[in-house]
C-alpha cells in the first residue's frame, strides 16, 4: 500500500484527491484508496448524520468530521488566493454554521399521482427529486413545515406539474412563497388560509404569473439588523444563518474600525449598512443597491437613524462608483452577488480608498477581484473564511483589503 493512495485534501467540487491527484467521491482526508477500488476509512471519515446523504442536493461533505470540514472552508479561501498567486497576511480560523440552523431554503414538489407528492431537495447532479423525511441542516421551525406543506401540494397541485415552497424565517415565523398552486375559487381560497393560519405562519404568498399575491400576513414580515426591523420582501436575499450573518457583521466590524464614511456596496437589505451606523459617533453610511424593493425597505429602516443612512437606488454593474466617489470616504465594504464586481474593482483598485472589506460568497471570483485590487495598491491585510451552509462546497468570506502604495 503506496502513501499515493492516500487522501490528503478535499477538492473544490466536494471529491478526496490522493496524494498523486485522483479524484475519490465520498471519501475524507486520511482514508486510503484500496487496490480493488473501495476505501479504508481514516479518523476524519463519520458515519453521515442523514439517511438521505448523498442522494440529496442540500449537503456534499457529511462524511467529513467536523475538524475535516472546518479545514475544508480554509482550504477553500486559502487554495483560491494561491491560484491567483495571493497571500493574506493571516487567515483566521473559520466559523461554522452548526447543524439544523439554516433559516432559508427553497423545497421542490412533484405531484406523480392522486396524493403521491415527493417534496424536498433534487438529488446531486439531478432533477430527481428526495422526498425529504430528515433535514440536519434546516433549521426545526423549517422543517416542521415540510409535512403540512407536502399535503398542501397533494390537494393542491395538478398531476404531473411541479411546484415550489420558498421559506424564510423572519421575526414574525416562517415566510412562505408558493409557486405552481392557485386560488382558483373559494374553497381553494380557504384550503390555504386554514393552512396558514394552523401552521402559524408569518406570511403565505402565492406566485401567479410571475406577480406575488398575498393571501396571508397578520403582520408585516420583517428582518432585523442589529436593534432595526427592516420589511421583509418575499424571497429577498439574506444570510443562510442567523450566526454566519453575526459572524461576517463582526468580522466587517472588526476592520471597519473606526471608520466614520463608510460606503456599503451591493447594500441589500441593510445588513452591515444598518447593523454597523451606530458603532460609531459621527458615523454615516451611503448604501448603493439595484433592486428597488430592497432599497426601499433599506431605507424605511434607516429612518430609524436619521443623519446616519444614506440609501441610493443604483446599478453598480452598469454604473460603478468612480474613484472621484469612492475617494470620500474612509472605507468601502463591498458585497457582490456569486460572479464578483469586476467593474466595480477595477474603480476600487484606481481609487485611493484606503480600506475595502470585501464580503464574498465565491471564494474563485473573490480572488479574481483581490488580483486586481493588488495589482492596484492594495494589500490583502487579514481573511475570515465562513461556512453557513454547513456540509456544504458553499463558502463565504471577509477579506480586509488596505492601500499600501
Amino acid at each position: 500500500m503506496s502513501d499515493t493512495d492516500l487522501i490528503v485534501r478535499i477538492a473544490a467540487r466536494g471529491d478526496g484527491v490522493t496524494a498523486d491527484g485522483r479524484h475519490v467521491p465520498l471519501s475524507a482526508p486520511g482514508d486510503r484508496l484500496l487496490s480493488g477500488g473501495g476505501l479504508a476509512k481514516g479518523p476524519h471519515h463519520v458515519d453521515p448524520p442523514c439517511r438521505h446523504f448523498p442522494e440529496c442536493g442540500g449537503c456534499q461533505l457529511q462524511q467529513l468530521s467536523d475538524e475535516a470540514f472546518a479545514d475544508y472552508v480554509r482550504d477553500r479561501v486559502a487554495g483560491a488566493l494561491t491560484g491567483q498567486g495571493l497571500t493574506a497576511q493571516e487567515i483566521t480560523p473559520p466559523h461554522i454554521s452548526p447543524p439544523r440552523t439554516r433559516r432559508r431554503a427553497s423545497l421542490r414538489a412533484l405531484k406523480l399521482g392522486k396524493r403521491n407528492v415527493q417534496f424536498g431537495f433534487s438529488s446531486q447532479g439531478s432533477h430527481r427529486m428526495i422526498d425529504l423525511q430528515q433535514c440536519e441542516i434546516l433549521e426545526p421551525r423549517l422543517f416542521a413545515l415540510v409535512a403540512p406543506l407536502r399535503a398542501l401540494f397533494a390537494r393542491m397541485l395538478p398531476d404531473r406539474q411541479p411546484g415550489e415552497a420558498d421559506l424564510t424565517l423572519v421575526e414574525e415565523g416562517v415566510d412562505v412563497v408558493l409557486t405552481g398552486l392557485a386560488a382558483k375559487s373559494l374553497a381553494e381560497t380557504e384550503m390555504l388560509l386554514d393552512f396558514a393560519q394552523q401552521n402559524r405562519l408569518a406570511r403565505l404568498m402565492l406566485i401567479e404569473d410571475d406577480a406575488p399575491l398575498t393571501l396571508w400576513e397578520p403582520d408585516p414580515a420583517t428582518v432585523r439588523f442589529g436593534d432595526i426591523p427592516v420589511a421583509f420582501p418575499p424571497r429577498a436575499f439574506l444570510q443562510a444563518t442567523r450566526d454566519g450573518e453575526a459572524a461576517l457583521v463582526e468580522e466587517v466590524r472588526h476592520a471597519l474600525g473606526d471608520a466614520k464614511m463608510v460606503a456599503d456596496l451591493f447594500a441589500g437589505l441593510g445588513t452591515f449598512a444598518l447593523s454597523l451606523a451606530n458603532d460609531v459617533p459621527g458615523r454615516k453610511v451611503y448604501a448603493a443597491e439595484a433592486a428597488r424593493d430592497l432599497v426601499l425597505a433599506l431605507q424605511s429602516g434607516g429612518n430609524r437613524l436619521p443623519g446616519r443612512i444614506f440609501p441610493e437606488h443604483r446599478d453598480l454593474f452598469r454604473r460603478p462608483l468612480t474613484p472621484k466617489e469612492l475617494d470620500r470616504f474612509d472605507a468601502v465594504i463591498l458585497d457582490p452577488p456569486r460572479a464578483g464586481a469586476r467593474d466595480q474593482v477595477e474603480q476600487l483598485a484606481a481609487s485611493q480608498t484606503p480600506l475595502i472589506v470585501y464580503v464574498s460568497c465565491n471564494p474563485a471570483s473573490f480572488a479574481r477581484d483581490a488580483a486586481t485590487l493588488v495589482q492596484g495598491g492594495y494589500a490583502i491585510e487579514r481573511v475570515k473564511p465562513v461556512g453557513q451552509f454547513r456540509w456544504s462546497t458553499h463558502v463565504e468570506l471577509v477579506a480586509t483589503f488596505r492601500r499600501v502604495t
